[in-house]
This record gives structure tokens, sequence and C-alpha cells, in this order.
């Protein structure tokens, strides 16, 4: 097989989809990559991979660009000629969907992680946004021969509001798997106690929330450490803005740590990891966090609440409620014992449910069933 995927940059491959990748160069399959290079490129090329340097910027609406990048993948797909394209988050389905359709590839694979800005945020902007990229959505998702990869139920339920696809061309995979090797179980650090939240720095996280909820514990708790972890998205319009995080550092209200790439070594400093997300397709962090024996704290909301068992490894909150958020911190960093029941459940939900090597399975099993499919009309 001759496989593509169309990803928005590079790192968000490396971290996300590059296991299935090289299982399919290991399998003997061609492999290509379209993704806007901030740097990796050359070190996934050294991997084996074929790359395509795409000028997809994520933050714009700009029709021009929109329409230029949509040529430029539909003459990229042509020239490669896939069997396969995997398109992974939200503009490369939608603008990589239409380019592979116009340039008649044969099975497409559109990979749902999550809804977004434009479907969780209640502003106008988003709003009037969401009128727009619906029809966008139908058009990109009209392939005939297609899997539409979803990591939460909620998602495909929102999805299937407004597009029509057929059940036998779906499936739930949870998230992106993790290596389980590579964020293997860490003693819980229970005398310093670190409060983490891992995250790109936007407001639909919950940051502002996280902020909130260290205030009202941290006069209670001043041996407590509660940190910040994650680089601001300029790109979003939920993004904070190195202003916000440098005041309340200098307020001393909590540590930022900025962007890290080593994320075995940082979630293990944490005794509790925390995402109070609005949303989410299913979170890479708190799947790590548990892998690693980390007790969460998280949102009852799509894509968060099917990361975790709640009462069993972690604490499901309400949404955009710092009490809430406080109250559950409270109830881990002052019960030891519950900290390491919790981190001993985490660790086994991630064994049996998130394990990468089933998630790469998966694919696998998709890719394959497809180019049959195609071949066999």
């Amino acid at each position: 097989m001759r496989i593509v995927y169309i990803v928005n940059v590079d790192w968000f491959f490396i971290s996300h989809r590059l296991s299935i990748a090289l299982e399919a160069l290991k399998q003997g399959h061609e492999v290509h990559i379209f993704a806007k290079d901030t740097g990796k490129m050359t070190y996934l090329e050294s991997l084996g991979l074929s790359i395509h340097s795409i000028n997809l910027e994520r933050g714009s609406i700009n029709p021009f660009q929109t329409i230029k990048l949509l040529r430029d993948l539909k003459n990229k797909l042509k020239t490669v000629q896939p069997d396969v394209v995997h398109l992974v988050t939200i503009k490369p389905v939608l603008i990589g969907g239409l380019a592979a359709i116009l340039a008649k590839v044969p099975s497409i694979v559109y990979a749902i992680s999550g809804l977004g800005f434009i479907f969780t945020n209640t502003m106008l902007k988003a709003k009037i946004l969401r009128l727009g990229i619906i029809p966008l959505y139908r058009l990109a998702l009209s392939a005939k021969n297609k899997k539409v990869i979803v990591q939460n139920l909620d998602d495909l339920r929102t999805l299937r509001q407004y597009v029509s696809i057929p059940e036998s061309q779906t499936v739930l995979i949870p998230g992106s798997g993790v290596d389980l090797k590579q964020f293997d179980f860490q003693p819980l650090p229970l005398k310093n106690k670190i409060v983490l939240m891992a995250c790109r720095l936007l407001a639909d996280k919950g940051v502002y929330e996280f902020h909130k909820s260290v205030l009202l514990l941290k006069e209670k708790y001043p041996n407590v450490r509660f940190v910040l972890v994650g680089g601001i998205d300029s790109d979003n319009p939920a993004s904070l803005t190195e202003q916000e995080l440098n005041e309340w550092v200098q307020k001393g209200d909590l540590e930022w740590w900025g962007h890290q790439s080593n994320m075995p070594e940082v979630i293990s400093q944490a005794t509790v990891v925390v995402l109070p997300s609005y949303r989410e397709g299913m979170p890479k962090v708190l799947l790590e966090a548990q892998a690693l024996g980390r007790p969460i704290v998280t949102t009852d909301v799509p894509g968060c609440r099917e990361a975790i068992e709640n009462n069993k490894t972690g604490f499901l909150v309400t949404v955009r409620d710092e009490q809430s958020l406080a109250n559950a911190i409270e109830k881990l960093i002052t019960n030891d014992n519950l900290c390491l029941e919790f981190s001993h459940n985490a660790r086994v939900l991630a064994e049996q449910k998130f394990d990468i090597e089933q998630v790469v399975k998966a694919h696998m099993n998709i890719y394959e069933n497809l180019v049959q499919n195609h071949y066999a009309k």
C-alpha cells in the first residue's frame, strides 16, 4: 500500500500518529507525510518516511489561502497516487478531504480527534463559523470508500446531527494510545506534592479554572506546588498570553514550566494530574498520566469522562467550576492512601484500554479493509 498522512504540523504527527506510520513501514508499505514543517521533517525523513511540506496555517480562515492549500494538496495527491489517505485533525479533514475526493483517492480515513473551537465555543464568532463549516464537513466526508474514526461517542453524535455517516463507516478508537514501555509505571511522589496541568494553554482547556482553583487551595496547602506545563498557541483565538502567565508566576500563584518534550519525566514528577477541559476528543495527557500511575482530576465532559474511571482512577468534576475542581484536588492531596489506590488502578486501566499496540493494529486493519473493499468492486 501507498499511505499518505495529512496532518496540521510535523510535531503533532510525531506525538500522535508516528507509531502507526512506523508499523506501516515495517510491513513494507510506502508512507508519505504532508504537514507544515516546524523543524521536525528531517527527523521524519531519517526514519524512512517520505515528507512533503505544506503551507497549512491552523488559525487562518483566509479563503484565498484555503483555496491555494486545496489546490496544492490535490496536486500532491495526484502525483503520489496513494491507496489510502489518512486525515488527522480538523483542517486536514476538511481541506484534505476535499482534495482527496478531487484527486480521486480510492480510500479515505478521517480521524475526528475532537470537534474543536467551532463546535465547543459559544462565542458569536464560533457560531458564525459553524454555519460555514457544516457544509464543508458534508462535502469533505462524502467519499464512498471511507472510515471515520472518532475518539468518543459524543463527538460522533454531534457530527451525525449535521453529516450523514453510515454506522458501518465509523469506528471508535479511544485516543492515539500510549507506549506502555516509554510511559512505564513510576512511584508516586507523596512527600513533595505537585499538582500538574499539561496542555496547550487555551481557555477551552480550563486553564483559568485551574488558576482559580489554585488560589482557593494555596494558602491552606503552602507546601503543595501547582504547575502549568505547555506553550502558548498563538494560532488559536482561545490562547492565553505570555503576559497573563508571567503575572501569575510573579505573584507566586503557580509555576509555569513552558513547553516540555520529555513528557514521561515531566508527568512522573506529579502527584496529581489535572485537566479541567471544556471538551476533548480523547486527551493524550490523561492516558499518559494513567500509564505512569497518576491519579486524575478532569471534567465530566465528552472525551475526558471516557479517559478515566470516576472514583477509581480519578475524579470527574463540574466543567467551568473552580470550586468543584479545588474540592477534588483537595481530596487527593490530603489522602495518600486514596492516591496510591488510584495510582494502581490507573496503570491497570492504561494496560487494558490504551496500549498503543492495540491502536496501531486497529489502524492497519482499517487500511487493509478499505483497500480490499476498493479492489473488490
